[in-house]
């Protein structure tokens, strides 16, 4: 096991910089500040629609080191489960993840508002490891000792490194170095011995696509993430297209689609909750959240499709025939005009050749087809509420 630390220092004034800074600026990353880092937002020679749509058809490589990953165990007993401590206060059932199986969950509030969303991933009846967003990995980690420490022992893996690999031949470069991934699914993860370190693999990702996350000691990073470029199917993606990526595939991003005020239940993500975890509770926010189960909630998480051309004679689509994106906060109003809801992402989808948002609106109007309206450069447009995901998801499943 790699040499952890038992806190993370709090952010300077000075961007942190991942172990691949360096990479990055030699592929001629374009960087700019994101969650506390220097990151790319694109690279050099192909730009954000480039690197959507090599993903779409071949294989990205992103760097997402600024996560932040930790192993949970239990100080109770060598042998208790830490998922009984961690069902306290995420709505997912943990204590029944097998072995090398990964679910993605919600870290909430009393209130039931979701304070991040993670990966959980089992690795043995005794540990777990927990992938959380960058920007609250802070936040999530004190958290999680404040509500369940006396229980648990949260150690943050502050010395390494987390690659996703992600598209359509994703598994055929992956198996080339390592041939088990051919035979893993989705969302199952491995330990593999690599170089002799350690890799941690799971077989998702945040695109929609096929694909896997690579952890890998900090020291290693770099050389691993050349070994993935060597190969032709294989280019570095930055933050632009991995934004547009999640947008078509309909994934939230925290601070965007989840706050510590929305709910699982209005962010469209009761498949979450398990059967057993309805029946009996036990969580944080339990109450709300499942009398919004019966009853439904007073919002809901819905994509969005603009129509029509965009107002004013310098939009840049104005002469294509082409609806305009919309972006983050654009009121969205009912037929009438009344204001219903709010854009919570929006940008345009180049798998799709059209522009796509996510937002939120008042229940009563929330199903598939539902003829709407959002302010675009201070005009009302028309929109249709539309069926998330905007492309069909490309995941290996059993």
């Amino acid at each position: 096991m790699p040499n952890a630390a038992h806190h993370i220092p709090k952010e300077e004034t000075a961007l942190h910089k991942t172990p691949l800074w360096e990479l990055h600026k030699s592929l001629g990353g374009k960087m700019v500040p994101f969650a506390g880092y220097d990151m790319p937002v694109q690279y050099d020679g192909m730009g954000v629609l480039k690197e959507h749509l090599h993903t779409r058809r071949h294989a990205g490589l992103f760097d997402v080191s600024h996560m932040g990953q930790a192993i949970l165990t239990s100080v109770l007993t060598p042998k208790e489960d830490p998922g009984v401590a961690l069902e306290k206060i995420v709505p997912s059932a943990m204590t029944g993840l097998a072995p090398e199986k990964q679910r993605y969950t919600l870290l909430l509030n009393e209130q039931g508002g979701i304070i991040d969303d993670l990966m959980v991933t089992r690795w043995d009846d005794k540990t777990l490891f927990l992938v959380v967003n960058a920007a609250c990995k802070e936040k999530d980690f004190a958290y999680i000792r404040q509500k369940i420490g006396g229980e648990v022992k949260l150690e943050y893996l502050s010395d390494r490194a987390l690659l996703a690999l992600q598209g359509p031949e994703a598994e055929k470069v992956l198996s080339r170095l390592f041939p088990l991934a051919a035979a893993m699914k989705f969302m199952t993860s491995a330990k593999i011995l690599y170089e002799g370190a350690e890799l941690y693999i799971s077989r998702s990702g945040y695109t929609g696509e096929d694909g896997f996350e690579i952890s890998v000691p900090a020291a290693m990073a770099e050389r691993f993430a050349r070994q993935l470029l060597e190969h032709e199917e294989v280019r570095m993606i930055g933050l632009g297209a991995r934004d547009s990526l999640r947008l078509e595939a309909g994934l939230c991003l925290y601070g965007h689609e989840l706050d510590e005020t929305i709910t699982p239940i209005e962010a469209n993500l009761k498949w979450v909750i398990q059967k057993h975890r309805r029946a009996h509770g036990g969580f944080c926010g339990a109450e709300k959240i499942l009398k919004q189960l019966d009853d439904g909630p007073s919002k809901l998480r819905v994509g969005i499709r603009p129509e029509g051309k965009a107002p004013g004679a310098n939009a840049p689509d104005s002469n294509s025939g082409r609806a305009a994106p919309v972006r983050e906060g654009a009121e969205i109003l009912s037929p009438d005009g009344k204001t219903i809801g709010v854009i919570t992402s929006g940008g345009f989808g180049p798998s799709v050749g059209h522009p796509v948002a996510m937002g939120y609106v008042e229940s009563a109007f929330a199903h598939e087809g539902a003829e709407l309206q959002v302010m675009l450069r201070g005009q009302a447009r028309p929109c249709t509420v539309a069926a998330l995901p905007f492309i069909a998801a490309n995941y290996k499943r059993d």
